[in-house]
Order: C-alpha cells, then structure tokens, then sequence
C-alpha cells in the first residue's frame, strides 16, 4: 500500500469486521490482512511527539537530537540570544546574572539608526489608527489599502523605476520572482555567493540555470555568449552580506547591456546608505536607472522591522501581482509597518546627515581596526568582518567580547566556507565615537588575550 495514503486504523478495523457475503470480493485472507494492518496502525498512533510506545524515543525525535548534538559538537549550533530593549547602538540583554544586562550593539542591520526612531515610530502608530492593525486578507482579495500603492510609488521613484511590489520580506520577494517571469525558453545566471534566498528561488523557477564563480565578470560574460534562450537574467547581490564586498555593477551592467541581458540585483544590505543619496549600489557604482529589476528590503536600514519589495518595469511589476505566489498567498504588509516605512523614505528625502555618518564612522572603525593588525574584508562597507579563520576562535573571541560589554556573533562553517570563520561587525549611524572607540579597545584587547594580535 502506498505510503502517501493510508486508511485510519478505525477505517480498517471496521472493514475487517464486516460480514463477508458471497458478493463481498474481501476473502478471509484479506480480512487477516486488514486486521494486521489495523493493529500497526494502532501502535503507530500511540507515537506521540516525543515517545513511541513503550516510552521509548520516537525515532524521528532520535534522528533530530542526534543532528542538532552533531551540530553542537561541530561549533555549529546557533544559539539566540535574548534582548529586552529596544534595538538601538545599546541595548540590554537578559543575563543569567543580571537580567537588563547593557551592552554594546556591533551586529545588526541597523544601518542608518531608526530601529528605534521616535518619527518611525510614531507613523507606525498613527497607522494602526487609521488603517488598522492588519487586514486579515493577501492582496488580491481584499488586503490593498491606499497605503500600500503609496508606498509601492515611493519606492518605484526611490529606485528610479516604472513600478513597485510589496512583499513579507525580501526573502519572499527572492523566491516569487524567478519562477513567475521566467519559464524553460529562458535562462538564469547567478553569482556564486549569492544569498541564500536568491538561490533558493532560482531553484523554483523551470529556466536553464547557469552559476559563474564569484565576481568572475570574464566567465559571466562567456555563458552569456554562448547561452542560447529567450529571456537572459543575470542576478547578483549588491552588497555580499558576508564578506562587505559591493559588486561592481558599473561592469556588470555593460556585460548585460552588451549581451542582451536583463539584471536583477539584491539590494537588502545597500538600500539606504550606499551612494551619495543612499539609493544603493546602482547609485554607488554611476548605473542607477540602468538595473533592470531590484529586490530589496524594510527589514534593515529603513526602519528594521519587516517587509520586502520588487522594483522594476510597469510589465514585470504586473506578471508578479499575477503569478508570484509569495505575493498571492501571504497576508499583506501590515498596516504599521507601511507606515513606518513611509516615514524611513521621508527622512532620506529630508537628508542624508544619517547616510554622511554612518560613512564616517564606518572609516573610522576599519581605520583603526587595520592599524591594531587585524584582518578585515572588504573596503568601504559597513559590514566589517574581523577575519579569525577557525571556528573554535571566533566562538571563543565573541564569549570574551561579551564579557567587555561589546555584543557581536561569530561566523563559521556553514555560515561561511570553512576556514573562513569571522567576527562579523556592522557599524551605524547612531553609533558615538565613544562607543567604536570602546569596541575597538575591546577587539585589542581580546585579540591579545587569545593571541590573534602579538601583545
């Protein structure tokens, strides 16, 4: 029988205990089986979350401790850690000795500082008043509200394109996008770093699928020559979330251009901040209004809550409301969260004082932390990763650098190819120069304690 469908052991019990008539085709061998069956059936049913019958270990419980166990052997095991404040440069963490323990926060999105914004906050309140706290409904039915077309708009003029799409997250936006504009005539070229969301929503759509190595415009460039189909998307990440490498889109939008091709870009950790006027990598690299397509987020430098969306021509805009499934089978963005994303675009509107600082302190910080000896990735990027190699050190280096008051995470396998463990910092905008000054020291001092730099 197969196993994608089984009758109840209630069901089985009472075919097995019907009468067999001469027109019954149940013969007394089969009636056996039934009743054997049912009797599996029953002991399976006493199997519950936790324990089987008997008391003993359910077996899928076994094979899942067994792999989380494997993974805390391996230094793998993510931990989360709980905070009891708002985010914000400080923060406070719950501690087993002290439960509002404050600390120093040198690992979030926050890029540009309003995680905690009075103003942010605020329209997200007011639009709890006038709109609601959610619409119970995905878009299509009936969960659009003039707010989200508003902000769709805003968004579309922001990135310098025909029309916006909201979504969830950008996570959502990356995995409802390839499968929806493309189909088996066409084809997708992707780096090889990129995000994970990324690469998971390529893998839903039925094109061809190319992988170049990472940054290897000449390879790039190559596949796009002697690849044969109808539609050629070429997808990168802006800003490469682990290493702080911007992608030098200046060159890939001349390979596109060049080649017929149209390009996508995810612009999570760029959004904000990165360019003269924080509209991101194109804007960083002299090609804004040259991307075809970009996916980005609220959840980071705008506001940090929630929220993902799609920018790109009034046509692809269109066939995603049609066909993404993300966007048709998830509830619409809350009514709070639009409205503090509003506020986020009003204030890069107003001036990029937040953007200007968030620029200094960011070479500040890599400034310092190359003269104390250590080994940094990438160049300009808030994102800084302290480079430690192994994984047992990063662990062991972000424990003693709690212990200073600085909160950060350590980066390993399989985060990050192996070898390659990290201290992953990310500098803000409300971070004071008291307080970089405070980690750095911590960073030197810990650093000397486990030997990365020579005391």
């Amino acid at each position: 029988m197969s196993s994608f469908w089984k009758p109840s052991a209630v069901a089985i019990r009472k075919m097995a205990t019907k009468k067999s008539t001469p027109s019954s085709s149940t013969s007394t061998s089969a009636v056996r089986r039934l009743n054997v069956l049912s009797k599996q059936l029953h002991t399976s049913a006493t199997v519950s979350g936790q324990t089987a019958s008997g008391g003993a270990p359910a077996p899928w419980t076994q094979y899942w401790q067994t792999s989380l166990e494997e993974m805390k052997t391996a230094s793998t095991y993510k931990s989360e850690r709980i905070i009891v404040s708002p985010q914000s440069s400080g923060i406070e963490i719950a501690d087993p000795r002290n439960p509002r323990r404050k600390v120093l926060n040198f690992c979030a999105n926050n890029y540009l500082g309003i995680a905690d914004n009075k103003d942010v906050m605020e329209a997200g309140k007011k639009m709890i008043d006038s709109h609601g706290f959610g619409l119970s409904s995905v878009r299509f039915i009936c969960g659009t509200q003039d707010i989200h077309k508003e902000l769709e708009k805003v968004i579309a003029k922001f990135h310098g394109t025909e029309d916006a799409i909201l979504y969830t997250s950008c996570f959502d936006a990356n995995a409802g996008i390839f499968e929806a504009l493309l189909g088996p005539e066409d084809a997708i070229f992707s780096d090889s770093l990129n995000h994970a969301s990324i690469i998971d929503g390529v893998r839903l759509a039925k094109a061809q699928k190319f992988r170049y190595k990472h940054l290897d415009l000449a390879e790039l460039e190559n596949q796009l020559k002697t690849t044969q189909a109808r539609i050629k998307l070429v997808v990168t990440d802006g800003v490469f979330s682990m290493d702080g490498e911007i992608a030098p889109l200046d060159k890939i939008v001349e390979i596109c251009e060049r080649n017929g091709a149209l390009l996508l870009v995810d612009e999570c950790h760029a959004t904000g901040f990165l360019g003269k006027t924080g509209k991101g990598t194109p804007e960083h690299c002299g090609v804004h209004g040259r991307v075809g397509l970009i996916n980005s987020t609220l959840g980071k430098a705008l506001g940090g809550a929630s929220g993902g969306y799609t920018a790109g021509p009034k046509e692809a805009i269109d066939m995603l409301r049609q066909k993404s499934r993300p966007y048709l089978f998830s509830n619409t963005l809350a009514p709070a969260l639009v409205g503090g994303a509003l506020e986020a675009f009003r204030m890069l509107e107003r001036s990029t004082e937040r953007r200007d600082r968030l620029e200094e302190n960011t070479k500040y910080f890599r400034s310092k932390m190359k003269a104390a000896g250590f080994t940094l990735k990438g160049e300009t990027h808030p994102i800084t990763p302290v480079m430690l190699f192994e994984a047992s050190l990063a662990a062991k280096f972000a424990e003693e650098m709690l212990n200073e008051g600085i909160y950060v995470v350590g980066f390993f396998f399989p985060v990050v190819p192996r070898g390659e463990a990290r201290i992953r910092t990310q500098i803000s905008a409300a971070h004071t120069r008291e307080q970089i000054d405070q980690a750095i020291n911590a960073f030197i001092k810990v650093g000397k304690k486990l030997g990365v730099l020579k005391n």
